[in-house]
């Protein structure tokens, strides 16, 4: 591989680096990976980004797409008549 080749490829970006991207907690992007399909690879136990690949997830909207929501959650966890 040439040298400007390597000059030209996007970098890993680490947790706490996306965490202040979308000024989210740790947490949030967690769910975001677990609940939302976000782009992350994960490199022994670190996981890693790649900006672009973020963008391109925003873009798209699947960071806003509802899951599916358990209907006890909309009540504060009552059921109707308690």
């Amino acid at each position: 591989m040439r040298k400007d080749n390597i000059d030209n490829l996007e970098e890993w970006k680490p947790m706490a680096a996306i965490e202040k991207y979308l000024s989210v907690s740790r947490e949030t992007v967690l769910q975001y990976i677990n609940k939302k399909d976000m782009p992350a690879h994960k490199l022994g136990r670190q996981w890693r980004f790649k900006i672009s690949e973020i963008d391109e997830w925003l873009r798209s909207g699947a960071a806003a797409e509802k899951e599916d929501t358990d209907p006890k959650e909309l009540n504060g966890g009552l059921r109707d008549g308690d």
